[in-house]
Order: structure tokens, then C-alpha cells, then sequence
């Protein structure tokens, strides 16, 4: 994957991403045994290094294509499919079930890190 991809994947993420990042920080305390103020000031330090994409310019075209896709498999995840036919980018996701259903619609764009795959 070239670098300009591999930037899409990581430095542009739908606002929403932002929210994501704090809905897991007890689980992220509870893995890497840091506090509560050690997990949040790690996050705040990798925000400020994040140029998240106003989903507000997500194109129609893009948002109608995600819409199809995602409407019957996880219609919560409508933002960052959109993003990714946008960007013309990768997307990862730990969610398998998610994964396997745009699969099936034709929808091969993820990011697949090599202890991910299969």
C-alpha cells in the first residue's frame, strides 16, 4: 500500500472517530494497566496529531454508495464508509460481522494488518 493510502487510513478520520477513541478508554485502561489520566493524556496527545474530515464534506454521491452498503449490515457505520469512498481510501475495523457483510455487496477497501487477516 502506497504511503499516500496509508495516510488516508490514519490521519482523516470522520469526527465520529474522535468519539470512538473515548467510548473504549476504560478498556484501553484496563489492558495497558495505565489510569484513567494516563489513558486521556495519551489520547489527547494523539489527537492533536489528527487532521479529522468534516463529514459535512462528504459528497452525496459517496454518502448514497456507503448508504446501500451499510443499511442492512450496520447502518452506524454509514460515516466511515462514506469517508472511505470519499477518500478513496482503506478501512479498518475489528468488526467482523460488518466486515464480512460489505464483503458480500462487493466492498473490498480495508485496512487488513497482517495479524488481522483471514
Amino acid at each position: 500500500m502506497g504511503k499516500g493510502k496509508y495516510r488516508r487510513v490514519f490521519h482523516q478520520p470522520a469526527k465520529y472517530g474522535f468519539v470512538e477513541l473515548f467510548k473504549y478508554k476504560e478498556k484501553i485502561c484496563a489492558v495497558s494497566k495505565h489510569t484513567q489520566d494516563e489513558v486521556l493524556e495519551l489520547l489527547y496527545e494523539l489527537i492533536r496529531h489528527i487532521d479529522f474530515f468534516d463529514e459535512n464534506s462528504i459528497s452525496a454521491e459517496a454518502l448514497q454508495k456507503a448508504w446501500t452498503l451499510v443499511k442492512d449490515v450496520d447502518a452506524k457505520d454509514l460515516l466511515f464508509v462514506a469517508l472511505t469512498i470519499e477518500m478513496g481510501g482503506l478501512l479498518w475495523t475489528g468488526d467482523k460481522q460488518l466486515r464480512m457483510g460489505l464483503d458480500s455487496l462487493g466492498f473490498d477497501a480495508f485496512f487488513l494488518p497482517a495479524d488481522d487477516v483471514g
